[in-house]
């Protein structure tokens, strides 16, 4: 978990790893994205180099408290 302080007060971030296969993984993300307490600030995604350029797994932040 990392904290960010902004104007005194302490905000707690968590941040998730996802691996996720883009063609058969949607309801497994939304189940999952379902499931977090807190506030979902970013998803960034994994992309890997070409030849074959997919996303193998995604960075979930997650704002907690």
């Amino acid at each position: 978990m990392s904290r960010l302080k902004i104007g005194g007060r302490k905000i707690k971030y968590r941040v998730h790893r996802f691996n996720i296969k883009m063609t058969r993984d949607q309801s497994r993300l939304e189940q999952f994205l379902n499931s977090l307490e807190g506030e979902i600030v970013a998803i960034i995604p994994n992309v890997t180099p070409v030849p074959a350029t997919y996303v193998d797994f995604l960075l979930i932040v997650e704002k907690v408290g």
